[in-house]
């Protein structure tokens, strides 16, 4: 499988280069930074919250925890864990457990952990469990220009 179309339009759309970065197949965010080889801190994964206003994305680096009392705290939001079938369902151009941590590609709220912005790179999840997207965080911080900005993470 390819980068996910939402996001190569996304990305191609708001003119934001990128690389794509090939790895052996892996099912954690953890996994895929080592076969990567690359710093976790530096991996970017999401996570898919709703409450009965929809969904939102948290983003963190891959090192952490996501915090759901900090995010509702800050956000104001009853937000809790989305069920399997929803990710599925939201990013069908991506393997299950692939999803890509820019939400905003999808219509979905995102709020980013500012632990993350640290980084000189971000890669995330290209939609499937062979690639990542690589670029700078400044490019990111484009990439999420509408996104939120919170502390909601601890280190695993």
């Amino acid at each position: 499988m390819a980068i996910a179309y939402t996001i190569e339009k996304y990305l191609n759309m708001h003119d934001i280069p990128y690389d794509v970065v090939k790895h052996p197949h892996t099912q954690t965010s953890l996994k895929t930074a080592y076969a990567a080889q690359i710093e976790g801190d530096c991996l970017a994964k999401a996570v898919l919250l709703e409450d009965d206003n929809g969904y939102m994305m948290a983003v963190l680096p891959a090192t952490h925890h996501v915090k759901l009392g900090e995010i509702r705290r800050q956000t104001g939001r009853q937000v809790r864990m989305a069920s399997e079938r929803e990710v599925s369902d939201l990013f069908q151009d991506c393997e299950r457990g692939a999803i890509p941590a820019i939400g905003l590609a999808y219509g979905i709220e995102t709020i980013l952990d500012d632990s993350l912005m640290e980084n000189r790179d971000i890669y995330f999840e290209a939609g499937d469990h062979e690639e990542l997207i690589h670029m700078s965080c400044e490019q990111f911080e484009e990439a999420m220009s509408s996104a939120m900005h919170g502390e909601f993470s601890s280190s695993i």
